[in-house]
């Protein structure tokens, strides 16, 4: 592992001679805007991955780095509240993964082993230390497997938002192994939402899953911005992606985390809270907390209630 990490440093470091190796160029974006929030001074950069992928990431602020890894099918964009309010204490960077977003859209590398090491491609190509990782949904697994590849490298705090262990039911499982997994997927339900993503269907069971995930107070048209943004993963590459992300188990990882951890979890969220205190229960010291449903609490908690959200997670970092 040490040879593979010297070798990925070496080509970071040695842009000229290897063409595919992690690059960095920016530019500026339009002031990214929210009502009642003031503009914030917005940079749009571009890192080109160890095997060639160009990735868009968003960046704001200065000070200790607060990286935040989207969800399945999410972006950058979508944690627009968190840049403007983030960024006035924070480093705040935001990145469209692979095939999401305006990141290039290859047709390889669709899978959670791949995003980890674009996520630690972005980290070096940014030379980025003490790093705050923020993770929603599927973000959770894509930082569980970088801290299953590369351990605390780099990492100083995690924030982890709304994600069960494992997403797919062994029908073999006790009633315990399945709470603790979270899991809410049966193996024909799994293989029935492949099929349909990949198929005609594709929009159509997008805009399914979500819909109703998206709840008041995120409005009609938020609710329609955010689906918009969804479907710009090519819908082959969202179900090869999806399969690979939902029959992934990070049990065996996640009681070997050992950096300060906040994990956030909601009660009107298709995640089962279980998992939720399982994950809390499992990495010794973590904080949880918990948005009931009469807080607005969701699955897109960040979206519904960015000023609570925010402070959660700056109190946290400190």
């Amino acid at each position: 592992m040490e040879k593979a990490r010297s070798k990925s440093r070496a080509k970071v470091q040695s842009t000229t001679k290897a063409p595919s190796a992690p690059q960095i160029s920016a530019k500026k974006a339009a002031p990214l805007r929210r009502q009642e929030e003031p503009a914030v001074d917005l940079k749009s950069g571009f890192v080109q991955t160890s095997d060639g992928v160009t990735l868009r990431y968003l960046e704001a602020g200065s000070g200790r780095p607060l990286v935040m890894i989207p969800g399945w099918c999410q972006t950058a964009e979508q944690f627009k509240h968190q840049i403007v309010a983030l960024s006035k204490k924070y480093r705040v960077i935001a990145i469209d993964m692979r095939g999401h977003g305006a990141s290039a859209k290859p047709e390889f590398g669709f899978r959670i082993s791949r995003l980890a090491k674009d996520l630690y491609d972005v980290i070096h190509a940014l030379d980025l230390k003490d790093v705050v990782l923020l993770g929603h949904s599927m973000g959770c697994s894509i930082i569980w497997c970088y801290w299953d590849l590369f351990g605390s490298e780099r990492i100083h705090k995690l924030v982890l938002v709304d994600q069960m262990a494992c997403a797919a039911l062994n029908p073999a499982w006790s009633k315990e192994e399945a709470e603790s997994a979270g899991a809410i997927f049966n193996p024909e339900t799994i293989y029935g939402l492949y099929n349909n993503l990949a198929g005609p269907q594709g929009e159509a069971t997008i805009r399914g899953l979500f819909g109703g995930m998206l709840l008041a107070p995120i409005s009609d048209e938020e609710k329609e911005w955010c689906l918009t943004q969804s479907l710009q993963l090519p819908k082959a590459q969202s179900a090869t992606l999806f399969f690979n992300h939902a029959v992934q188990d990070w049990r065996d990882v996640i009681p070997r985390i050992n950096v300060p951890t906040l994990i956030l979890g909601a009660a009107a969220s298709p995640i089962p809270l279980s998992a939720t205190h399982w994950i809390h229960q499992q990495i010794k010291g973590s904080q949880l907390r918990v948005f009931e449903a009469s807080e607005g609490g969701q699955h897109f908690l960040f979206l519904a209630l960015p000023n609570l959200f925010n402070s959660v997670v700056s109190n946290f970092i400190g």
